[in-house]
């Protein structure tokens, strides 16, 4: 399993494939010798699949998108934020140039293609590649549409010279596009329970329909029909054999656990670093802390680079809850002598090795915690919040905080919803979708909200960069831009 991202040759020829299918749709691709060589035998079909997760673990690892515009972060002793974090976009700061989503797209097209002709020794193998080829494909466009809304949406394979320039498609229509796919992969998935947690699965196929019902529910205004078909899935989820971890302190250290649905695999000298890397502080720049040996810290700025801090923002929501179990596995206060100074975050803290520390968690993209959350958030969707605390309680107990008393009225929940997301998911790349999925859902003014928003007026979706918009005239930019 420790080489599902590992596979050269596989990764060669997809690159040598799709290369020139960059920025999207625009240039000639050379997919000849995939189309013409590759896939002759039905074995040639799983090393391909295990290859594009290669993508899905690079988007994974990419916190640009789904947490530097939050608020969550500030710049460390070394800074790593980018112009995203300051809100400063523009087509030619900080804009998206999605080569590498359409890329991985085009992958997962040419397998789906491919596949069909071909009479397999296990139907139920053949099923589940499908199946996990499908949910890649959804979630590669569901990353798409919570970064820049409308986008192409490009279902064919491309195998010769002949590719389209295609313009953006209603976020509408590629959410109608996800759900098909995602129901598809549904019904083709052989086992309800899992094979593999870090690659797509029945129970990860829901996930993603789950979320991404909720998306649809707030952002784009499906209501209640998608907050009852985000509660249908989650409650699936709930089916598969997954259960909360009894302490906190596990879940992003073991590997593959009891509460993972799916993660991004790492490993040192195999996977490289992940994006705790940029948060673990190097021991020149704390040496002088008093509490040097209570601190993850890397010896080198290589293996540990202080680029980020939790946020003053962020530590406030832990405020009244200085015996919440989350806590030491969240951040730590720098202190020298009595002086408080960086709050380093302690969550993915690595591995310490004899020579150096090592960023090598895996990341997490799904876990039962998130389910309930999504559970709970769907509930107060639809204006049963009784419902919505039973699942709240089931994150706040574990944490040691007790049962929520507060009001129960829609907004107060929501709110006591939105916040024990911050806690529960500090730093696993999921609070500026939260933000804008809570924004639109009313509960949160985003523009009041994150400190590097207000005052100003900068969309929430992502430009298009100039030199897309360039090379295919039927785009047209975001928003606001």
């Amino acid at each position: 399993m420790k080489k599902i991202y590992t596979i050269p040759a596989i990764i060669l020829l997809m690159g040598a494939v799709f290369t020139s299918c960059k920025k999207i749709l625009e240039v000639t691709p050379q997919s000849q010798i995939t189309e013409q060589v590759y896939f002759k035998n039905e074995t040639d079909f799983e090393p391909y699949v295990v290859g594009t997760y290669t993508s899905i673990r690079s988007f994974a690892n990419t916190i640009l998108y789904g947490d530097e515009r939050s608020g969550e972060l500030i710049n460390g002793s070394n800074s790593r934020l980018s112009t995203a974090w300051s809100q400063i976009l523009s087509p030619t700061v900080g804009a998206i140039n999605y080569n590498a989503q359409y890329k991985a797209i085009g992958n997962v097209n040419l397998l789906l293609n491919k596949i069909e002709p071909f009479n397999f020794s296990s139907p139920a193998n053949k099923n589940r590649l499908k199946a996990e080829a499908l949910c890649q494909r959804a979630y590669t466009y569901f990353l798409l549409v919570r970064i820049i809304g409308d986008t192409p949406l490009m279902l064919q394979a491309i195998t010769d010279d002949n590719v389209p320039l295609l313009p953006r498609a209603k976020a509408t229509d590629v959410m109608k596009q996800i759900f098909t796919d995602l129901d598809l992969a549904i019904s083709l998935f052989p086992e309800k329970t899992y094979v593999n947690k870090y690659r797509f699965s029945y129970g990860a196929a829901q996930a993603l329909k789950a979320e991404a019902k909720l998306w649809s529910a707030k952002v784009l205004g499906g209501g209640a029909n998608d907050f009852n078909d985000a509660l249908t899935a989650a409650t699936a989820v709930e089916g598969t054999g997954v259960s909360l971890l009894p302490n906190f302190k596990d879940v992003t250290t073991t590997r593959a656990n009891a509460e993972v649905i799916m993660s991004a695999y790492y490993n040192r000298d195999e996977t490289g670093a992940n994006y705790g890397l940029n948060a673990l502080p190097f021991l020149t720049a704390i040496s002088n802390a008093s509490n040097l040996d209570s601190i993850a810290y890397c010896l080198t700025s290589v293996n540990g680079q202080g680029g980020y801090q939790i946020s003053p923002q962020s530590r406030q929501l832990f405020s009244g809850l200085s015996s919440d179990k989350r806590l030491p596995y969240t951040y730590i206060v720098e202190r020298q002598g009595t002086t408080l100074k960086s709050a380093w975050i302690t969550k993915l803290p690595g591995t310490k090795y004899p020579d150096d520390r090592v960023s090598d968690n895996d990341i997490i993209m799904w876990r039962l915690a998130d389910v309930y959350m999504m559970e709970a958030e769907a509930y107060a969707g639809l204006n049963n919040t009784s419902q919505a605390i039973i699942y709240l309680n089931k994150i706040r107990l574990r944490a040691g905080d007790g049962n929520y008393t507060g009001a129960t009225d829609k907004a107060t929940v929501e709110r006591a919803i939105f916040d024990e997301r911050g806690r529960e998911f500090f730093f696993e790349n999921k609070r500026w979708y939260d933000m804008v999925r809570f924004h639109y859902g009313g509960t949160i003014n985003a523009y009041t909200y994150v400190p590097n928003l207000v005052g100003k007026t900068t969309p929430l979706f992502w430009p298009l960069s100039a030199t897309v918009l360039a090379a295919n005239k039927n785009l047209t930019q975001t928003t606001g831009y």
